[in-house]
């Protein structure tokens, strides 16, 4: 039908709006998701009411449109199905998939290293069956004649719109001044940002200085449903907790949402000391490792530090014609004085001058690779493989050893640094060494 022979009127400002003849309301003409003509009368005979009642609807229309139209949009492409296990690359050991994560698991059981399954990518929704991809290198009579054959749509590729590169805003600065603050790099930094940008997709990027606890708690949710525990998940949500922290301090926000988000769980696997019998393997097995290596067994064993606080002896000092050494961060629960034991004066220098263990980098990365190292050694040559026994079970065996013999509990305390202050404000304040190494004698190897 011809417009000159139309049966409406249209409104003069919107064509959505008419008027039928005979009629004193007017009416909206939209289209349904079938592409079918839907007619609603307004109920109004005043053109501007009309055109106010109209708008919302001629609005979701053109919403749903835009949905429904083909398009790229902003995705995660996974390098490996998330969900399950894969057989690792060169055949020893595992990577396990998760949504954002390839966990590589060796063939001792421990993780060897973390990296993003995949990265951001587009993809194409919305594509009509039978489409046809063109770009703008096809020739015009080409699409023209394509259209014409009606084989199906013709959808230029490079015109359609893609998602805009996400850019930084004053959160991401907040993550990116902590980061540089605290001089979180390596697999700490990755999985800082892993976690902040999971943040930001469960909450829809929403501005630290609105959010609440229970955005906090978002993530925290996220990771129980990957079975997480709860240690684990403290130590991910810890790096935005830290961040919060130092912004809040220079003045930047005033509430953490994601402080105290995690509910106290007894779900940790709890370590066991060493037996008898896995000292006497580890004993038997100790020549496969390298003399470094094997001393530092030794001086776990035999002293129960910490393996980073092993990496910490820079010298010795004497009291009362006893060797000790001090090791611990610079805290009144850690730091202390350790006194070289009975065990393990033969397989130590005259006099320890400068470290005893080399260091190449940072303390961090020297004691995970030498954690690494201990655990295969543990796993593979000494055949240990309940997974509740890890080379800080030696800090354990120490321990109940101590107690066993009746140790009292306050030298406990200093000699194996925790609970309570140990060296405190000074170096020359505590007991005695000739009295602490009477009971550190007595744990042995």
């Amino acid at each position: 039908m011809s417009k000159s022979k139309r049966k409406w009127q249209e409104h003069p400002s919107c064509s959505h709006v008419f008027k039928r003849a005979g009629s004193d309301n007017w009416h909206v003409r939209l289209r349904n998701n079938e592409g079918r003509r839907v007619v609603e009368t307004l109920g109004t005979s005043d053109a501007q009411e009309a055109v106010i009642l109209a708008l919302p609807r001629i609005a979701e229309h053109k919403a749903r449109l835009l949905a429904a139209r083909p398009r790229f949009e902003a995705a995660w492409a996974h390098r490996l199905e998330p969900g399950r296990e894969h057989a690792a690359p060169d055949g020893n050991g595992k990577i396990v998939a998760t949504d954002r994560e390839l966990i590589h698991i060796g063939g001792n059981g421990g993780i060897v290293k973390i990296e993003p399954n995949g990265g951001p990518a587009n993809r194409l929704v919305n594509w009509p069956m039978g489409a046809i991809i063109a770009g703008d290198a096809t020739p015009p009579a080409k699409l023209t004649e394509l259209r014409r054959q009606g084989w199906g749509p013709v959808i230029n590729l490079d015109r359609l719109e893609r998602p805009a590169p996400a850019t930084k805003g004053a959160d991401d600065a907040i993550l990116e001044t902590y980061l540089k603050h605290a001089n979180v790099t390596g697999y700490y930094e990755r999985e800082a940002r892993a976690t902040w940008a999971l943040y930001k997709t469960l909450t829809d990027s929403k501005p630290l200085k609105d959010a609440d606890r229970d955005d906090g708690r978002k993530l925290v949710e996220h990771f129980e449903a990957q079975d997480l525990k709860s240690a684990t998940i403290t130590k991910k949500i810890g790096w935005l907790t830290s961040a919060v922290n130092l912004a809040i301090k220079e003045g930047k926000l005033k509430f953490n949402p994601f402080s105290g988000v995690v509910p106290q769980r007894d779900d940790a696997e709890r370590r066991l000391p060493l037996s008898d019998a896995d000292i006497a393997e580890c004993k038997a097995k100790l020549a496969k490792l390298s003399d470094a290596d094997q001393l530092l067994v030794r001086v776990l064993a035999t002293t129960g530090m910490r393996l980073s606080e092993a990496f910490q002896i820079d010298g010795e000092g004497t009291e009362g014609g006893c060797r000790f050494v001090i090791v611990g961060k610079k805290t009144d629960q850690s730091l202390r004085r350790v006194p070289l034991p009975r065990d393990l004066l033969p397989y130590l220098p005259a006099t320890i001058s400068g470290r005893l263990f080399s260091r190449i980098g940072s303390l961090k990365r020297t004691s995970d690779a030498a954690s690494k190292r201990l655990m295969r050694f543990l796993r593979d040559d000494c055949g240990i493989t309940d997974t509740r026994k890890v080379i800080h079970s030696l800090r354990h065996r120490a321990k109940d050893r101590s107690r066993a013999v009746g140790c009292p509990l306050n030298v406990q305390y200093e000699l194996f640094g925790h609970e309570e202050k140990t060296i405190a404000a000074g170096y020359g304040v505590g007991s005695p060494v000739r009295l602490l190494k009477k009971w550190m004698d007595k744990v042995g190897f």
